[in-house]
């Protein structure tokens, strides 16, 4: 957000949960210009890095003895960017 903020792009968050292991992420609303679009996604991809995070392999508490001890490396993060048109947008 603050990258955002100091290109000038106004920024609203939202906290979310989903994804594949249905834990917390953010939301981001940036409303923009059809011309500066670009520029938003560019600074997304600059700063929304995918990574590892090393999980357990199964998340069935009742299942723990079975896998004790088996984690795995999974890629996390990065961005999904929605580009919606409106046809209408107010600020006041």
């Amino acid at each position: 957000m603050e990258t955002l903020t100091k290109a000038g792009f106004k920024v609203t968050r939202i906290a979310s949960t989903g994804g594949f292991f249905r834990m917390g992420n953010t939301t981001l609303l940036i409303g923009t210009e059809d011309a500066q679009v670009t520029t938003v996604i560019d600074v997304l991809r600059q700063i929304c890095k995918e990574r590892t995070r090393v999980m357990p392999v199964n998340f069935d508490p009742s299942e723990a003895i079975l896998s004790a001890g088996a984690y795995t490396e999974v890629p996390v993060g990065g961005a999904t960017v929605l580009v919606i048109d409106v046809e209408r947008f107010e600020r006041f």
